[in-house]
């Protein structure tokens, strides 16, 4: 199963993610972020990063500023984490592989939410609802993904922790886990905000795939 570590900010630590399994590294173009991308790493240093899949997270950004980071930092991938139209995220998607991000809370329509995105978006991510636009560290009720039919492939994220993987693997065996592209992971493997606890990382994606 594929992981993906977001909010990277250390050089030392990106360069050790491929070589832990991970698939994807997310990097925080959010400034309000408490893992702002530029805390600690340069457009230079992600660039040179040839080793990983690389996913720049963005929040209402101009579609300027997008394209230029994509650029200046050689992004595989870009995921759009807030209130991002259909419209901008075509043009997005013309230049560069779109995952748009939907906040998930109780008794969410997922196929209403993501309706108007099918046609304009290559992926899908599906967070926990906070009172921002970061990630709130809390899981949603993945029961709500289990009787909607998404139609793309899509990232799970929210809360997810050490501990859960036997629980991921379950979900992936649904109907639904089909189109479980990747599971996202952030906070519940820090040591602060930013600074990933490595061995955490790689006890968690060795035990997630020790079933593959």
């Amino acid at each position: 199963m594929r992981v993906k570590v977001c909010g990277m900010t250390l050089p030392e630590q990106l360069e050790q993610l491929g070589g832990l399994g991970v698939t994807f590294a997310g990097f925080i173009f959010y400034p309000k972020s408490p893992r702002y991308v530029f805390k600690g790493l340069t457009t230079s240093q992600i660039r040179k990063e040839n080793n990983i899949n690389k996913v720049g997270v963005f929040v209402n950004a101009s579609i300027e500023e997008v394209l230029h980071m994509v650029d200046e930092c050689r992004l595989h991938m870009v995921q759009l984490h807030g209130d991002e139209s259909p419209k901008y995220c075509e043009k997005i998607a013309d230049y560069v592989s779109v995952v748009k991000a939907f906040r998930i809370s109780e008794n969410e329509n997922i196929e209403w939410m993501v309706k108007n995105y099918m046609d304009v978006c290559d992926m899908f991510m599906f967070d926990t609802m906070g009172a921002g636009y970061g990630g709130t560290g809390v899981k949603f009720n993945w029961n709500m993904l289990k009787d909607a039919t998404i139609g793309k492939p899509f990232f799970l994220s929210g809360g997810i922790e050490p501990g859960d993987e036997d629980r991921l693997n379950e979900f992936a065996t649904l109907p639904i886990g089909k189109g479980l592209f990747a599971v996202d992971i952030n906070s519940k493997f820090e040591i602060s905000p930013g600074i990933k606890d490595m061995a955490k990382v790689k006890e968690f994606v060795t035990k997630l795939n020790s079933k593959y």
